[in-house]
């Protein structure tokens, strides 16, 4: 990422309200299929922003790892994780994902909340564990205008169609998959 775009993502999160405990809530997608989400072993979120999702799953029971390009973010995010009591679960790092993932375990689960980078797509579906649980939302142009982050129509099942399918969908310019390793 060029140094332009991350002091973009720093000023746009110091511009925010900080979040609140009572924002930690799983990604709307994911209500209907909670039941699917781990509650033991290691999670990775990719652009985790404030780290809201990686809270919620150190919540659940998940060590829990939130990775994201602005320092403003991370900073956000560790004071939340401090406040809501999982400080001791989840972990924050300053990563720019236009370098890959960073080293690491197999995860039981990775999150990608409105984010997209098709150059990871191996990377993440090598990084699960057995069994592990891919949960993936973008920008789509279904419904939407066209651009260089929205995934193309079916692009998601395609992409990650290494993995068994659990539930996807597209419209309204998001799309999202849940599938299992």
């Amino acid at each position: 990422m060029t140094e332009a775009d991350r002091r973009r993502w720093d000023e746009r999160y110091a511009g925010l309200e900080p979040a609140s405990v009572d924002a930690i809530q799983p990604p709307g997608f994911l209500l209907p299929h909670l039941d699917v989400i781990p509650t033991t072993g290691r999670a990775l979120e990719l652009a985790c922003g404030r780290g809201l999702g990686t809270i919620w799953l150190a919540r659940r029971g998940l060590d829990a790892w939130g990775l994201d390009v602005s320092a403003v973010a991370i900073g956000q995010a560790r004071e939340l994780a401090a406040h809501s009591g999982t400080g001791n679960s989840c972990r924050f790092d300053v990563v720019d994902l236009d370098d890959g993932l960073p080293a690491g375990p197999p995860v039981d689960v990775i999150l990608c909340h409105k984010f997209r980078d098709r150059r990871l797509d191996r990377a993440i579906i090598d990084r699960l564990a057995r069994g592990g649980i891919l949960a993936i939302t973008a920008l789509s142009e279904v419904d939407a205008a066209p651009g260089p982050f929205r995934a193309t129509p079916g692009e998601l099942p395609a992409a990650f169609a290494d993995l068994e399918l659990l539930a996807a969908g597209e419209g309204g310019g998001q799309a999202w998959l849940l599938a299992r390793a």
